[in-house]
Formats: structure tokens, C-alpha cells, sequence
């Protein structure tokens, strides 16, 4: 099956200018066109715009995800290359899904804060920091009296 342009543009929600671009930079050197240079999108086309799409969530650059598919075009002699490529990439990820889990913590703590102020009508009270430790810590509890409780946590937990 093929598809126009727009057609792809909707079904992976990425902009028909972004589409071009990508086709212009030389990550796309498969799409077919017709007659009139119009891009005619595959099911192979979908498949690499979506590693695109997945490589860039990842926070790599361009250029990188132009060579990752340079060397795919090459073939077998390549498998290391790439094999290295996504391991960095793996490690990179991990590292910044921690980096956003330490800042989701910071949020959290600072959500609570502010629904205890709503709820005092001020930040300045004199138990408003002991409610807050004690909501907080609280939460905590609970959430580590449900971690060791659920099978799921034991699973985890025994590997």
C-alpha cells in the first residue's frame, strides 16, 4: 500500500513540512515518486519514519540517525556499527529516564507542598512544614507497604 504525503502526515502526527525535510537531509532515500515528483510513502517508509521518531525521543541527533540508516543500506557489514550505535543510545536513555525520575520526585514533593498550602490558605503557618513532612513521609510508607505487598514488587524483588 502507498500513501500521499498528508496521508502519513496524520497517521504518524508528524508535519508534511517535517515529512520534507527529512526527505531533503537524505533520511528517506527509499520514498518512491511519481510521474510528477510526488512522494509516494510505503509500509518500509512508515517503519523507518517511526525509528526516526523513536531515535529522536532518545535525543539523537540527525545526523547520527541519517548514518544508522547509511549503514543499513550497506548490510551485514555494518551489524557491529550499529550494534555499538544502540547500545550508546540505550545507555543514554537509561541515564535520562533517571535524571527525570529524580525531577519527577522534586515535582511531586512540590505538588504535595502546594496542595497543603491551598489547604492552609498559606505557606507561612507555623505547622505547615510539620504537615507537609508528615503527608509526604506518609505517602512514602504507604507506597513502600504497597510495594512489598504486591506480586508484581516480589517478582521484582526475588530477580
Amino acid at each position: 500500500m502507498t500513501y500521499s504525503i498528508g496521508e502519513v502526515s496524520n497517521l504518524l502526527d508528524i508535519s508534511i513540512s517535517t515529512l520534507r525535510y527529512y526527505d531533503k537531509e537524505g533520511l528517506l532515500p527509499l520514498v518512491n515518486r511519481t510521474e510528477g515528483n510526488i512522494r509516494r510513502f510505503n509500509d518500509t517508509d512508515i517503519e523507518c519514519l517511526n525509528m526516526i521518531e523513536c531515535l529522536k525521543t532518545t535525543g539523537m541527533p540527525l545526523k547520527d540517525i541519517k548514518v544508522f540508516f547509511e549503514w543499513c543500506e550497506i548490510g551485514d557489514d555494518t551489524i557491529d556499527q550499529r550494534y555499538e550505535l544502540f547500545l550508546a543510545q540505550k545507555q543514554k536513555t537509561e541515564e535520562k529516564i533517571k535524571e527525570l525520575e529524580t525531577a519527577l520526585k522534586r515535582i511531586n514533593y512540590k505538588v504535595e507542598y502546594y496542595r497543603i498550602a491551598k489547604e492552609k490558605g498559606t505557606t507561612s503557618s507555623p505547622d505547615f512544614e510539620e504537615a507537609l513532612a508528615m503527608r509526604y513521609l506518609q505517602k512514602k510508607d504507604t507506597q513502600s507497604t504497597e510495594d512489598q505487598t504486591t506480586p508484581a514488587a516480589s517478582k521484582s524483588q526475588a530477580v
